[in-house]
């Protein structure tokens, strides 16, 4: 396929570190120390979605293994597969064949490896110690506290900030300049938003409201289709109301009619607590947020975990019209 065919956020995905958006302090550190590719340490980039750490590791394998990266480098998403037979089955077998000819060592990029069970991390760290002569490991996560201590000390770790308001607007303008999309300011200002410095689902926004013609408020606002953060304020209404089957299928229809990730639902439902800070309950929703949060971020199935969450503020609200 042509790559004009391609969505936005695959066909202006850099190809080389210094096209990178923002992060310039990470690219600068990872020149450094690729001086010598037969130096290159195994790394953990750790930082919230769409900031550009997978980004960044595709980059590094284009520019350490050139026209080869694609048959020495294997690629996997650790939410799909994250017990202990993914990392024996695929990054063993990978890891276990030495390199050959110019080619210094394998990469192995396992993204969400935060996702990865205690056991696999434990196995995984086996065979990047077995490998060290053939292979080279980016891991990729969110929350790098769920990365195991053994992996930890075994990188050089690099955490990935939020991308900046200007460096987003900026990025996206110019997509619009090469497509020849007319645009308006504050139209990819609202994007930034909705997005809060997700630059992989600003671009995904930004194709789909230019394909009305022009991005402007309107084409925005249809892109959107809903807007989460107001939609995730009713569903927390509605329960600190006391009505929990309808704040539950609201929910439902969020996760998975409109596809909305239970992290987003949990940040938009903080947004919408803290508009209302001077509650005197809003510290004990904060709380149990977090902990169901937390509860995510262990593995916990996801419906489940909202359901009680709504639960749990049905019953606040509740005891909160009681005590009046």
């Amino acid at each position: 396929m042509s790559i004009e065919h391609l969505m936005w956020v695959e066909k202006y995905r850099p190809k080389r570190l210094d096209e990178v958006v923002n992060q310039r302090e990470i690219v600068e550190g990872l020149k450094r120390i690729m001086g010598s590719a037969g130096g290159m340490p195994n790394m953990l980039f750790a930082g919230p979605a769409g900031v550009g750490k997978t980004t960044v590791a595709l980059c590094i394998a284009r520019e350490v293994l050139g026209e080869y990266w694609r048959d020495y480098t294997l690629e996997l998403n650790a939410s799909d597969e994250r017990g202990i037979n993914m990392v024996r089955e695929k990054v063993k077998m990978f890891t276990r064949y030495t390199s050959i000819g110019s080619i210094p060592f394998k990469i192995v990029i396992l993204d969400e490896a935060d996702e990865m069970t205690p056991e696999a991390q434990t196995a995984l760290r086996r065979i990047m110690e077995d490998s060290a002569g053939t292979s080279r490991f980016i891991l990729i996560c969110n929350y790098i506290s769920q990365i195991i201590e053994p992996i930890q000390s075994r990188c050089v770790i690099f955490r990935f900030k939020s991308l900046a308001r200007e460096d987003v607007v900026n990025h996206l303008a110019n997509i619009c300049r090469r497509e020849g999309v007319k645009y308006e300011d504050k139209a990819l200002e609202m994007v930034y938003e909705f997005t809060s410095g997700d630059l992989r689902h600003a671009i995904n926004v930004l194709q789909a409201a230019a394909s009305h013609g022009a991005v402007n408020d309107s084409s925005v606002r249809s892109a959107l289709g809903i807007s989460y953060k107001a939609r995730v304020g009713e569903v927390i209404r509605a329960a600190l109301e006391g009505n929990f089957n309808d704040a539950r299928l609201k929910m439902l229809e969020l996760t998975r009619v409109y596809g909305l990730s239970e992290r987003d639902f949990i940040k938009f439902a903080g947004e919408e607590i803290m508009r209302d800070s001077s509650s005197a309950k809003s510290a004990e929703l904060l709380r149990v947020l977090a902990e169901y949060d937390y509860r995510l971020v262990a593995g916990a199935h996801p419906d489940i975990q909202l359901t009680a969450l709504l639960a749990e503020l049905a019953r606040i609200g509740k005891a909160g019209k009681v005590s009046k």
